[in-house]
């Protein structure tokens, strides 16, 4: 299984990116799929979550602000983030637990983590 991601890159304070992500491989099903970030300094931490049923659960640093979803036919999931601040500079990584198998358990996989740089 690969998590590809994309969509970083460079934006100014109040504008806005969005960041996507394909898994592939050998998918029997996805329980959750999520955005986190490593921030300078700082251990990675969530940034949003999206549960198999369409439930949602953002950090509270970017409610109102970021919007994931996920497209279950093509195993994506997108983060909007709008109205970025300088604080939302990191590295963001896309996540997902999926089983490979009918009768396999829960598995945890992450893509390459992408550059978010938001400048003043």
């Amino acid at each position: 299984v690969q998590l590809q991601a994309s969509g970083g890159g460079l934006v100014q304070a109040g504008g806005s990116l969005r960041l996507s992500c394909a898994a592939s491989g050998s998918i029997f099903s996805i329980e959750a799929m999520a955005w986190y970030r490593r921030v300078p300094g700082n251990q990675r931490e969530l940034v949003a979550i999206i549960i198999s049923g369409g439930r949602t659960k953002y950090a509270d640093s970017v409610k109102d602000r970021f919007t994931i979803s996920r497209d279950n036919a093509k195993n994506t999931v997108a983060l909007q983030m709008d109205n970025l601040k300088l604080e939302d500079t990191g590295v963001y990584y896309c996540n997902s637990v999926l089983k490979t198998r009918p009768s396999g358990g829960s598995m945890d996989f992450w893509g390459q983590g992408t550059q978010v740089t938001v400048s003043s």
